[in-house]
């Protein structure tokens, strides 16, 4: 189903009787669909005929048909590129009275997958008490939602920030939704969106506030954007640069929420406090009720250095655990298992003396070069400030005898191309912002960066790929926004 109002008012109606929401946006292939919902046993699926994106209309009747078959789940069809809206007789009378089915506080609410780029994706089970205390808590007081306040976040349904967004309506703010590519017919138009619906919060990813910078977006030219006092930002770290873009257009008086948290939790560990100071580069502190630090190697909270990122205490949204997965075992490992007792998030963090805090990349794909190691988002900050750079993939792959072979993969604005001139100046802001230690071995052209549907770089796949493991057993293509975009990195290796 795609982000209208039709799936929120069916996730809505699926919660009231005691029923369990996963949901997978139209563009998903049949076997990412597959993978998350066979392992399911759905009852029931609820699907469109087709989607539209870029302009173009999408038929997905055949795929529909092949999913149902092979999760065994009968379809519910919802008319979306014909306009037939839902079969008949699944609506009943319009002033039929509500019925709500009571059910315990750690009731399967709804699933959230992992990513899938490697292996069959986790099924995460949120119960209701939970996920409603903390989407109370963090819309109430770290967004900052309030009555008349309209509320928007770029996503699909098949990202935690659909949930997220929906949990919005939780306050007596109204939801904006926006269904299509949001390049369509160029970076302006989400923010004639913002103009003419009145919008409160603009929520993005850190992606689309570089790709309006590089494209040279003016948002408030020619707009009202007066009712705008917000711009969220999560999905992956913010640079620097990206916080002044948002102040210089945007002025100094718009709050600029930038937030880290993830699917696990479908909520933000740290991010925005409406009554504390924006530095520029850091996320303002850690969520109300959300115990966060920076271990080192040997479990030891560390301050004004880069730590993984734990959780020490429980939270409220914590997933009551995965499906099929009985005695916990495999929630026990994937979190608990280099910390035991404390929640290892993957990634890494500073925690600044003043209490705010810096996310530089997961904490699986750090790059270690002689004993110093970073994340990768510190470099993506140093390498995507280059005007000529659209996107960019890091990856430290091992080789045998000889020292790990950093390659940096960039792709270019159109008309650019890789000349020495360019891969100089990559070169040297990496030396100046990062380290010498981590200027690349090799700074090499692609057509496009491989990202995952919700938008996140497939870093480990790609290093997987690199290291010879068969590109099907590194990531479900199916996971991915643009599979062709791996062909690239198919069959090249490290250089001896």
């Amino acid at each position: 189903m795609p982000n209208i109002p039709e799936t929120v008012a069916a996730f809505l109606a699926t919660a009231s009787i005691g029923a369990v929401w996963a949901s997978a946006a139209p563009e998903f292939g049949a076997r990412a669909v597959v993978d998350r919902f066979a392992q399911l046993e759905p009852a029931l699926l609820l699907a469109v005929d087709g989607y539209r994106y870029g302009g173009k209309d999408f038929d997905r009747t055949g795929v529909v048909a092949s999913i149902s078959a092979e999760v065994g789940a009968p379809v519910i069809r919802l008319g979306y590129l014909d306009g037939a809206g839902w079969e008949p007789g699944l609506l009943g009378e319009r002033d039929a009275p509500l019925d709500f089915v009571p059910v315990d506080f750690q009731h399967p609410l709804f699933m959230l997958s992992s990513s899938g780029t490697t292996g069959l994706p986790k099924a995460i089970v949120h119960g209701h008490g939970g996920i409603l205390i903390e989407q109370l808590k963090y819309q109430h007081l770290h967004l900052d939602a309030r009555r008349g306040d309209r509320v928007f976040w770029f996503t699909t349904t098949g990202w935690m920030m659909w949930n997220f967004l929906v949990g919005v309506l939780s306050t007596e703010a109204s939801i904006i939704l926006y269904d299509g590519n949001p390049g369509t017919p160029s970076h302006e138009r989400l923010w004639d969106l913002a103009a003419e619906s009145g919008m409160t919060m603009f929520g993005t990813s850190p992606a689309y506030l570089t790709s309006c910078e590089k494209a040279g977006v003016e948002p408030a030219k020619g707009r009202d954007l007066a009712s705008l006092r917000a711009v969220g930002a999560t999905g992956a770290p913010l640079p620097p640069e990206a916080y002044t873009w948002v102040r210089d257009h945007l002025g100094a008086d718009v709050w600029l929420c930038a937030t880290s948290g993830g699917t696990d939790v479908c909520t933000a560990l740290v991010g925005g406090i409406p009554t504390l100071p924006v530095y520029r580069g850091e996320m303002q502190g850690p969520a109300l009720g959300v115990s966060v630090a920076a271990y080192d190697d040997a479990g030891h909270a560390v301050v004004d250095q880069v730590g993984e990122l734990v959780v020490t205490e429980p939270m409220p949204s914590m997933p009551v655990g995965f499906w099929n997965d009985p005695d916990g075992s495999r929630m026990r490992e994937t979190y608990f298992d280099r910390f035991p007792g404390v929640w290892r998030h993957g990634g890494w963090v500073e925690i600044t003396a003043r209490h705010t805090m810096i996310i530089s990349g997961l904490s699986d794909s750090t790059i270690n070069r002689g004993g110093v190691r970073i994340g990768t988002g510190e470099i993506y900050r140093a390498v995507l400030v280059d005007e000529a750079v659209v996107d960019a993939l890091v990856v430290d792959v091992p080789r045998e005898g000889a020292e790990n072979w950093m390659a940096l993969f960039v792709a270019l604005r159109e008309g650019e191309s890789l000349s020495p001139e360019v891969a100089s100046r990559i070169r040297q802001r990496i030396r100046r912002d990062c380290s010498p230690r981590h200027v690349p071995d090799d700074v090499l052209q692609v057509p496009r960066i491989p990202r995952t549907l919700s938008g996140k770089l497939v870093e480990v796949p790609v290093k997987r790929i690199l290291m010879g493991v068969p590109p099907d057993r590194a990531v479900s293509r199916e996971s991915l926004a643009d599979p062709a975009a791996l062909d690239s990195f198919i069959g090249m290796t490290p250089p001896r």
